[in-house]
């Protein structure tokens, strides 16, 4: 039996990475570490910037090894990286790299936090970052972090001794912890959140230390140690068959998104943090020292642990429902703790192993995955005991009404099922991150209910609880309404249940561009969110445009169905932009927000409701040639911006770039890193700078300088660097005011770099061939000039451009001169190309 147990664990993390949402089943073994967890009182909070931040393998050594109830503080939710995974950007992807780090510590054993902080985007010093960020906010929500986790040891995972030397966010994560270990047990600061909490002081905070921080390892092995603690985090965990880094490797893995998958290692591998503040432990491997983590540190605990400290001495492998008995003499001690803190953590951790222990399975089934407002929704409940304990169902409770008598007594193994029904109020407000439902500045969120600050994600509203007997002692367990099919593919998909709008409209293209005053048709979707929808959609739009017809009719008979109304818009003479918005009547009430789903296998389906706008753009613009080849990289939508502009784009897979294929094309566009993700591409080189020479363009967009699959990223030499620019606002100057990349077919000027969002550009070049023209010059404060963000060389008979400006970031929002540039950049040396040309087949 016991040599399944690391091959049942392993299983485990396989199928809680494919189907996130699923309830979790634990074996006998973990079990046991659930157990051992119970025993340990004592807290570690881990403070960073951004999802991935992390250091996942100390994680799940404080978590898995040393038993701590382990946090991550992550300030922000990342929502200014990149995207490898899909399209989604901004707010969309901070939700995706939010559940990524709920699946990471549900691997890993961790729990998560954050702050109100928006990830605006790189940023090069703390003054910069805190600038944006309103800092007493974030400081306040970092002070609130450990007035309520009451984290006994707190540990940055970067130096507050370093600004500019890294990303403004990580170093302005630890000035702020630090600022907050020390305000957190004062009680003049921020005193309106010891309403609902109480002042809490850190023992000791640390830095976690690593080489890199050094420069070297040669450096790090000749530091001075002395307040350093450090820790084998190489542990093999024998009860599960995995090694403490095979364990973080898996977490870290879930940042897909940033394409962070990770290898396991195996052996010992030493882990080091600094003493920052606190008294410095003279055991330089526990952290603990001089804290008391046992069930002593509590009033009335010393009884709870001598009944638990048996239990796990005596827990039987093959029936851990034996247990049970104790543990609820347990649990009844533990429901009667004066320390409120200590006493909900345990209490929920005592009831989960008495539940895991008995083998119990609670679910409520929902017949769909959402319902709107005022609707009845049919619910199938299964209850079993899989254990020889005597437990009865009592009552069941649904979202927090009335509890419904329902006496049952759950035999063993015999499945017991259920039917209910409740009405949705009409008063419920849809399901949304709750972060997203009010609209924030650049740096942060706006949050108008303060209990939900900090929390990971919007709490579930609809839950039933069943308030058992076991062995008569009354216990409740709440679980939350799910909805779950069966997939042919993937078998048992779960979602969770939602509340939708009965109405949302949304305009696919979320940027339009006319490049010219010819008039568009805009299909607009209506989703109905119940059965028999009627009603009216118009469009709000700027002044000098115009709508045909004013309004549409429609109708749809089954709920999750769609129809498509389609709008004919009609731009200014002038370059102009402005919104268009879908408002959708019903009855007395109107619409205006999309619903976006979130769907991929590793983490739980989301479901956001943002404003339902897209951005229409009257450019002032002219191009040459007509055919683009487009190379994906990394993911972005510069396709069908180019689309947008009139422009034939077909992208093209690695393998079929051919001297042949080319041939078709005026030019050809690489995508976002795809230098650092598309393996095959180095051995495609030689064929696309041939194009190139016989007469083509050939635009190649941001690669990182590290990681490259190839140094030959053009004809000529050239070498990328860490320069960019994070002030979208930072002045450009125009190096080759006559160069025709400036000059043709568009007249590009300063004016054309105003309204740029996020940032200028990314990993310019520092050093390249003097085949190559610098067109322009930026910087940010205090740096020196960056001429590396666009370069063009003539190769042969056409030409080869590098540009690390953001064209990824500007597309979607529709910048104008983002896109003037661009049709430059495709229709140099295309003077004598006619626009009308068409794809050749």
């Amino acid at each position: 039996m016991r040599k399944l147990l690391p091959f049942i664990f392993t299983l485990f993390f396989t199928f809680s990475n494919l189907q996130a949402q699923q309830p979790k089943k634990p074996n006998a073994s973990q079990i046991f570490e659930s157990l051992k967890k119970l025993n340990f009182l004592g807290s570690v909070l881990y403070v960073a910037a951004h999802p991935d931040d992390e250091n996942t393998r100390l994680i799940s050594y404080m978590s898995n090894k040393v038993k701590a109830r382990t946090a991550y503080l992550s300030l922000t939710r990342g929502d200014g990286g990149q995207n490898l995974i899909g399209p989604e950007i901004r707010e969309l992807l901070g939700v995706i790299r939010t559940q990524e780090l709920l699946t990471a510590r549900n691997i890993d054993g961790g729990e998560q936090r954050f702050t109100r902080a928006n990830d605006f985007g790189y940023s090069k010093h703390p003054d910069e970052t805190l600038a944006i960020w309103n800092k007493e906010e974030v400081l306040s929500d970092v002070v609130l972090a450990i007035r309520q986790f009451k984290p006994d040891v707190i540990i940055n995972r970067f130096d507050h001794r370093s600004p500019g030397t890294t990303h403004g966010h990580h170093t302005s994560s630890a000035m702020l912890s630090l600022e907050a270990f020390d305000l957190a047990n004062n009680k003049t600061a921020y005193p309106n959140q010891l309403k609902t909490t109480s002042l809490w002081q850190p023992k000791r905070a640390f830095f976690n230390a690593s080489w890199w921080f050094y420069g070297s390892q040669e450096k790090f092995e000749k530091a001075d140690k002395s307040k350093h603690l450090r820790f084998d985090i190489g542990e093999y965990y024998t009860s599960n068959g995995l090694s403490n880094t095979e364990i973080a490797s898996l977490s870290r893995s879930q940042h897909k998104s940033q394409g962070f998958g990770n290898t396991g290692t195996r052996g010992s591998q030493m882990e080091y943090i600094e003493l920052i503040k606190g008294e410095m432990p003279t055991d330089k491997t526990n952290i603990f020292e001089g804290i008391d983590t046992s069930w002593n540190r509590v009033v009335g605990g010393k009884e709870i642990g001598a009944i638990l400290y048996q239990v796990e001495k005596d827990f039987d492998f093959t029936n851990p429902a034996a247990s049970i008995p104790e543990l609820l003499k347990a649990y009844q001690r533990i429901e009667k703790l004066e320390d409120l803190h200590w006493r909900k953590i345990k209490s929920e951790e005592i009831k989960n192993l008495i539940y895991n222990c008995a083998g119990l399975y609670l679910e409520a089934v929902a017949e769909s995955n959402h319902a709107t407002a005022n609707e009845s929704v049919h619910l199938n409940i299964e209850l079993i005991n899989r254990a020889a304990e005597n437990i009865q169902l009592k009552a069941l409770q649904i979202n927090n009404e009335a509890a419904i008598t329902e006496e049952k007594v759950l035999a063993k193994n015999v499945k017991t099922e259920l039917k209910k029904t409740f009405t949705v109020t009409a008063k419920q407000e849809p399901t949304t991150p709750y972060w997203l439902t009010k609209k924030g500045t650049l740096g942060m969120y706006q949050v108008d209910d303060k209990s939900l600050i900090g929390k990971p994600e919007t709490p579930r509203y609809f839950n039933v609880t069943f308030n058992l007997n076991i062995n008569n002692i009354p216990i409740q367990y709440t679980k939350p309404i799910v909805y779950k099919t069966n997939d042919p593919v993937k078998g048992e998909v779960y979602k969770p249940f939602e509340i939708i709008p009965e109405a949302s409209g949304i305009i696919a293209e979320k940027v339009i561009i006319f490049e010219n005053d010819k008039q568009k048709e805009i299909p607009v979707i209506v989703k109905a969110g119940r059965d028999n929808l009627e009603g009216f959609v118009q469009l709000a739009h700027p002044k000098d445009w115009s709508v045909f017809p004013e309004k549409q009719k429609f109708s749809i008979a089954n709920k999750g169905q769609e129809q498509t109304l389609v709008f004919t818009i009609i731009p200014p003479k002038n370059q102009n932009e402005g919104l268009i918005t879908p408002m959708v009547h019903v009855g007395e009430k109107t619409y205006t927000k999309e619903l976006i789903e979130i769907d991929y296998d590793h983490i739980p389906f989301q479901t956001v409701l943002l404003p339902s706008e897209s951005k229409v753009v009257r450019l002032d613009i002219q191009k040459r040639g007509q055919n683009i080849a487009y190379i994906e990289g990394a993911g972005d939508v510069v396709p069908e911006s180019l689309q947008q502009i009139g422009y034939h784009v077909l992208t093209i897979k690695p393998e079929d770039i051919t001297a042949e294929a080319l041939s078709k094309f005026d030019a050809v566009v690489v995508g976002i890193r795809a230098y650092n993700t598309v393996e095959e591409l180095k051995f495609k080189q030689q064929i696309l700078f041939d194009f190139v020479a016989n007469g083509g363009n050939m635009i190649v967009q941001y690669n990182t300088n590290r990681r490259l699959k190839t140094e030959n990223l053009a004809p000529y030499s050239l070498q990328l660097s860490r320069d960019r620019v994070t002030n979208e606002n930072a002045k450009v100057t125009l190096l080759e005011p006559n160069h025709e990349l400036l000059n043709f077919p568009n007249k590009i000027t300063e004016k054309d770099f105003e309204g740029w969002t996020q940032e200028r550009g990314l990993y310019f070049p520092d050093k390249w061939s003097k085949k190559f023209t610098p067109i322009l010059s930026m910087h940010d404060k205090g740096e020196s000039a960056k001429k590396g963000s666009l370069l063009v060389a003539k190769h042969g008979k056409g030409y080869y451009i590098y540009t690390g400006l953001s064209f990824f970031r500007e597309f979607p929002a529709g910048v104008s001169g983002a896109y003037r540039l661009f049709a430059n950049m495709l229709s140099i040396g295309k003077d004598n190309i006619s626009t009308e040309n068409t794809v050749k087949q």
